[in-house]
């Protein structure tokens, strides 16, 4: 039986430490209620990445609270707290005050930085993001963020599209003056007639814009757009980034480097500042040329002198009539402009979004000269590419016929597979040869073992060799000649599943190709053989470690959420940036396989199901999954959707933060966990919910808290409730995002609607026993 702890001890707890922590000196993180900073303390994030505190930039005598990184010796301060209300000696404080609100006090001055008004259940944190946030204690609801109200510096992990409030940037008024300068970013579309809803960057000087750049395009790899929102999300977790308004008017961008321990200014557009080579000039993306004049067009000569930056004019007025030609520019940045025509940008191939450009000019700026070759090429390539074509058609024809029979009479050797080398397969042929029942082996290029190699693999489908059994059949260990291992799928005669089953499975793993996918290696179809092969996860599945006392210590907070923004990021790329949307129907710990560095991989797609591009939902006679991870519209109507495998994963988030199974699951007044983890919810007491082996390895309640809302979100009882997993990933990826409050789970109230008829278990490649269930009813 569970002993309930008052919510008041750990608030007294946490008061003990800061004051202990306070009184002998060492750094903290946190302000709490009542708590004050002078113009001498300072405040450090738990890994020592950041420093808040009172500073004074350059020769200034006046005090600014702000936040800076820690290593930097220079002080680079990314967020200002007062940077409108200087304070002018250096008797001013920091406080947080026991209503809950952020003040700097000094003198007969007064400045509240943070309007919570929430009391004394308040403290200030400063994290290894930058972020200063004032938080609730009990019920870890963020009220206030320096995140939300940036002055001249981007962080990862920052979102800057509020477009509720106008988000914007605003540079320093100087290098040693924090006050708003004359520059402000803004977030905004581009123009609607020429691209639709693609975002970009511009920079405004007082009411004008001073510059404009695809920027989003530009740094793709870290800035994530997921609807509305834009966030910049570094994919290199280990190194310092900031991208700042400085107060010259440019956007930079600056990697800090542990080398020379000074800030380095990454590659960014060449063409960035407003109207940069003047009126009808191209500046270059792709080469060191820099501003050029556009065709047809020449450089202003002033004073004998030509200057690209004073821009270009046309070598030959254009007269009326029908008397102009069309000149095309490809992969261009399509300008904004009024009157000259200002800011065209040739860009690279790479930069994804570049467009066709149609310039007006005087016939005789176009060379006949040239026309003339296109035309000849263009009538010697009409000549050479069937005659090529026909060839590669012959050859490739000459080589079918050769491995099909080379096939027919050996088969490829499982136990010369190369796994190191790259293995394509077309997915097409592999489907159409599946898909009627036969082998015509020589039509694919996914390899088809042969029986005899695949025996001699797993010595003959040894019990030593064995991993486990599910409802497909037995599944064993192979080890080549190599010394790599792979998994062997082996249908047996007795189960439940069948040729539709492997059929399904081969034909989506084959389709499908991500990094927390389980990859499929080839298949063996020989007689009554049917086998398929995979590559081998040596951690076994999920459910071996996090369901084991012993061995559930090995799952430390890092690896779960390593394990948890992995199996997101799957189920993402299944319901939407696949080739084909895919539900996966039996999402359950022993279906995430865990390879040597503990990195998952969703298995098991016998039950998947393939969505068309207009399909939201679907509906099925036959049900089947896990109970216990079944959403209520789909084990109680057999509709199900996208959100029935949000509902899953909610349900293994659950049981990932928890240590424990939704099913089997036993407390005096709740049913299962989701019921368990509603009740200590409403409560404020969710941080009862969470493994006991985490409390000393995580960093910061806060993110549990939000994690366990992450997943109540998911099982809420009503799908149209639950977000889909685009929304998960953002949620999870971006601790500053505000979580709407969650509805009560699904099977709140009762124990269970359904009575599941289990045939054998259809768990494939759970190493252990989970078993997949089948419910027939009739709807």
């Amino acid at each position: 039986m569970s002993r309930t702890i008052s919510p008041l001890v750990p608030a007294f707890l946490l008061l003990l430490c800061l004051g202990l922590q306070l009184a002998n000196g060492s750094v903290t993180d946190t302000i709490g209620p009542g708590q004050s900073l002078t113009t001498s303390e300072t405040i450090v994030s738990a890994k020592g990445k950041f420093e808040l505190g009172f500073f004074s930039p350059g020769n200034s005598t006046r005090n600014y609270v702000g936040i800076w990184y820690k290593k930097d010796s220079n002080r680079t301060v990314v967020w200002v707290a007062n940077r409108e209300r200087p304070f002018p000696n250096s008797s001013a404080v920091l406080t947080l005050n026991p209503d809950g609100n952020l003040v700097i006090s000094g003198g007969r001055m007064e400045y509240t930085v943070a309007n919570t008004s929430a009391g004394r259940d308040t403290y200030a944190m400063l994290l290894d993001t930058g972020n200063l946030r004032v938080t609730k204690r009990v019920s870890g609801v963020v009220l206030w963020q320096s995140f939300e109200h940036p002055t001249d510096t981007v962080l990862p992990g920052m979102n800057v599209s509020d477009f509720t409030t106008g988000w914007s940037l605003t540079s320093w008024k100087s290098t040693e003056d924090p006050a708003p300068g004359p520059f402000t970013l803004h977030l905004g579309s581009w123009n609607k007639l020429l691209r639709g809803s693609w975002k970009e960057l511009f920079v405004m000087k007082g009411s004008e814009i001073y510059w404009s750049s695809a920027l989003i395009g530009r740094l793709a790899d870290i800035l994530v757009i997921v609807g509305e929102s834009v966030t910049w999300r570094s994919k290199y977790t280990d190194e310092m980034l900031r991208m700042v308004l400085d107060a010259s008017g440019q956007l930079r961008l600056l990697s800090w480097a542990e080398v020379d321990r000074s800030w380095h200014l990454l590659p960014s557009p060449k063409c960035g500042a407003y109207a940069l080579c003047g009126d009808y000039s191209i500046c270059s993306e792709t080469t060191d040329r820099g501003c050029d004049c556009l065709p047809g067009f020449k450089q202003v000569v002033a004073e004998g002198i030509k200057s690209s930056g004073r821009g270009c004019v046309r070598k030959i007025d254009l007269k009326c009539g029908n008397y102009t030609k069309f000149f095309p520019l490809s992969q261009v940045d399509w300008p904004i402009w009024e009157g000259p025509l200002l800011n065209v940008k040739q860009l690279s191939e790479d930069d994804g979004y570049g467009n066709d450009f149609y310039l007006k000019l005087d016939p005789s700026e176009l060379s006949t000269k040239g026309h003339k070759n296109a035309k000849v090429a263009g009538l010697l390539w009409a000549a050479i590419i069937p005659t090529i074509s026909l060839a590669l058609v012959f050859s490739l024809f000459v080589y079918c016929v050769r491995r099909k029979k080379e096939l027919k009479e050996n088969g490829d050797d499982l136990l010369l597979l190369d796994l190191s080398m790259t293995i394509e397969s077309n997915s097409s042929e592999l489907t159409e040869s599946i898909r009627h029942g036969n082998s015509r082996r020589g039509e694919v290029k996914m390899p088809l073992f042969s029986f005899a190699s695949v025996s001699a693999a797993t010595d003959n489908f040894s019990d030593a060799n064995k991993l486990g059994e599910g409802g497909f059949g037995p599944v064993y260990k192979g080890i080549l000649l190599r010394g790599d291992e792979v998994a062997v799928k082996r249908l047996s005669r007795k189960s439940g599943q069948g040729w539709e089953e492997l059929k399904n499975e081969a034909i989506l793993i084959a389709t499908l190709q991500h990094k927390n996918l389980v990859r499929l290696l080839g298949c063996c179809i020989e007689g009554d053989e049917k086998i398929l092969v995979y590559e081998y996860m040596p951690n076994k599945s999920l459910d071996f470690f996090l369901f084991d006392a012993e061995k559930r210590k090995i799952l430390d907070w890092g690896k779960r959420i390593q394990i948890i923004q992995g199996v997101a990021q799957g189920l993402l790329y299944l319901h939407q940036y696949s080739r084909l949307r895919i539900i996966h129907r039996d999402l359950k710990a022993s279906n995430i396989l865990l390879d040597t560095d503990m990195n998952p991989k969703i298995s098991d797609f016998g039950m998947a199901r393939i969505f068309g591009g207009n399909e939201s939902e679907a509906n099925t006679n036959r049900i089947v999954g896990t109970h216990g991870y079944m959403s209520p519209e789909y084990a109680l109507e057999g509709v199900f959707s996208i959100k029935s495998d949000v509902f899953s994963f909610g349900v293994l988030l659950l049981e990932i933060l928890s240590g424990r199974k939704n099913t089997g699951f036993y407390q005096p007044d709740s049913l299962h966990l989701l019921g368990y983890a509603w009740e200590l919810w409403i409560s404020d007491k969710g941080s009862d919910l969470v493994d006991p082996l985490l409390l000393d390895d995580m960093s910061s309640m806060c993110t549990v808290l939000r994690y366990i809302n992450i997943a109540l979100l998911c099982v809420q009882e009503s799908a149209e409730d639950r977000p889909t997993m685009s929304d998960v990933v953002a949620m999870l990826s971006n601790d500053s995002t505000v979580l709407p409050y969650p509805n009560q789970p699904g099977f709140l109230f009762v124990r269970s609607k359904v009575k599941p008829n289990p045939i054998s278990g259809m768990s494939d490649f759970s190493y252990l026993k989970n078993e997949t269930v089948s419910i027939v009813e009739g709807r």
